[in-house]
Parts: C-alpha cells; structure tokens; sequence
C-alpha cells in the first residue's frame, strides 16, 4: 500500500471523518498527525481516537493560527484538509468566524504548502450544500453553484483557492463534495453537523425526534467507512490533481423513509411531523441527491454499506460509546 510510512497530516482530525481517517490510515502504516482546536461546537473529541492515540500525534491547535500550520505542514506527504465550520445555521448567525475557518484558514494553508512544501498533495472536504436548491436531479459537477448560505459561499472559495494553487503553483489537490455522511464518531449532541446526529441520539434516548415538513424530502446518505475510502482513492490518484468529485448514493430515501429505518434498526422510537421554522425554511435545499458518476468512472469508488446496514452499525456503537458524545 502506498501509504505505509508516508507521512500524513488530518486537519479536524480528532473530528467525525478525521477520526475516522486516522484510524484506517493507521491501519495501513501511515504516520499520521492530526490537528484539532476542540472548539466544543465543531465535533472534535478525544475519544474518538481512543483506539489509536498511541499511534498518532495530536495537535491542539487551529487552522486560523498560520505558525502552527507553518511547522505542522513541513514534511508532510498528504494533507487531509477537513478542518472547517460545518453548520449552516452557525454560518449564519456568525458569519465572520465561518469566513475565518473556511475561507481565510485555507488560504493560510495553502500559502503555507507553496512556501514551505509545495510536493504536498491535499484532498479538500467540501460539501454538497454550495449547490444551493438543485436544478435538477441527480446533481452532477456541472450544476451551477448557488449557495444558500454563508457556509456555502465560503466553502466555494476554499474549493477555489485549492484548485487555483493547483493551477498556478502546482500544488496537487483534489476536492471531494460529501452530502450525508453519518457512522460512529458522528457529533450527535445537536444537528450541527447534520439531522441524522440528533436523530440517533434521540432514537437511541426513546425520545421523538423532529421532522421538518411533510417528511418527502429526499435525501443521500454515505456511510463514513465508505467516505474514508474516496478520500484515500482521491489521495493516491495523481489523476485527480485539480478535479472535483461529488460523492453519493444511488437510492436516495426521503426522510419518513430515513426515520422508519432508524426505528425499526434500533425497535423503539417515535418522530413527530411539524412545519419548518422559518430561519430553516429560508436556506432548506428540499430534495438533494448526487450524480458521482465522476469518481466512479476516474478511481472505481461507488458507496458499499447500505443505508440500513450503516445505520445498525451506528446505532451499536453509541450504544455502547453513548456516555462520550452527549
């Protein structure tokens, strides 16, 4: 494997997808560093690197502070780049720190690699939510980009700024746009990250959880095993070098259909149907789901874990860990 003893370096790395990143990247003999600021409403937690810390190193730092990232990034042969604000809500009610994680820090990361390690290559996390309210279904690519956002707009121009630095400088990098993720390490304290996080928390609680609607939004869903593998495929790839790829599923479900199984995997819970709030009504996309026909056809990745699979695996690991996320 390519990987083994190559250096790597996960922004958000003790977060939901870079917890999980680190873990399998240990497992194929990486060194790998994470960064993580622990801002408490951002996910990252200690015990989601439980079962590797002694096999990692842990940075407690930010992404906004450029001298860290300045020593952190010498030496490196990968860079992992999923450090970022995630909640639209959050985006919009403190715009000015959601423009100084997504959009300024990366510039500052970026700047950093062209001064100080410019054969780095990076994969960006990006979102599908800079779509803004499909056009059309399946999104592709192509779709224009209308954010409905503040995160959306700023993770656009963190996008952009990775693919001119791969343009101008060459500095090799590859964005992947993910839609739903969810699996264990997944911060379900709140919806933050996404509705899937309170759901299972409350289902888990026997408490009913929420429905915005008339519950016919549909929605894909990536299993984060599965999310971890695209970011490795993409990492190892030189053809991905200045592309974007949409990650998805091809049997997207609405969200009556994602509650039922939720109930019936964990055999107890209840949901209640209630309009939308107006400050959600505002930026709802309503139906999304993803073309990933690009990163099928360029690494061979397509999602393995079925929705029902991945969420019985979900559930039996809060369960179990459910003490160390709420």
């Amino acid at each position: 494997m390519k990987l083994k003893n190559k250096n790597v370096l996960i922004t958000g790395g003790l977060g939901f997808i870079g917890s999980n990143l680190a873990i399998k990247l240990v497992e194929l003999g990486a060194n790998v560093t994470v960064l993580d600021s622990l801002i408490p409403e951002y996910g990252g937690v200690l015990q989601n690197v439980e079962t590797v810390k002694d096999k990692i190193k842990i940075n407690f730092s930010d992404v906004r502070d450029k001298f860290s990232i300045k020593y952190l990034i010498k030496n490196q042969d990968f860079l992992f780049n999923l450090a970022g604000q995630t909640s639209h809500m959050d985006s919009m009610t403190n715009p000015f720190q959601d423009l100084e994680i997504n959009a300024k820090a990366q510039l500052s990361i970026l700047e950093a690699c062209r001064a100080h390690n410019p054969d780095i290559k990076i994969v960006f996390a990006s979102t599908r939510q800079l779509y803004g309210k499909p056009q059309y279904l399946p999104v592709d690519e192509n779709h224009p980009i209308i954010p409905v956002d503040v995160n959306g707009i700023n993770k656009m121009s963190g996008e952009n700024y990775h693919l001119l630095y791969n343009n101008v400088y060459g500095i090799k990098t590859s964005v992947l746009r993910l839609t739903n993720t969810y699996g264990p390490r997944l911060r379900i304290k709140d919806a933050r990250q996404t509705f899937l996080g309170i759901w299972i928390r409350n289902v888990i609680e026997d408490k009913p959880f929420l429905i915005f609607g008339d519950g016919l939004q549909v929605r894909d869903y990536n299993y984060v095993d599965d999310v971890v593998d695209a970011f490795i495929l993409c990492a190892l790839s030189e053809k991905t070098n200045g592309h974007i790829y949409n990650l998805g599923d091809s049997n997207p479900i609405n969200l009556k259909e994602t509650a039922s199984i939720l109930i019936e995997e964990n055999r107890k819970g209840t949901y209640e149907m209630i309009p939308f709030p107006e400050d959600r009504k505002s930026i709802d996309i309503g139906d999304f789901y993803a073309n990933f026909d690009k990163i099928s056809q360029d690494l061979g990745w397509y999602p393995k874990t079925s929705f029902r699979e991945g969420i019985r695996e979900t559930l039996a690991y809060y369960k179990q860990n459910m003490a160390d996320y709420i």
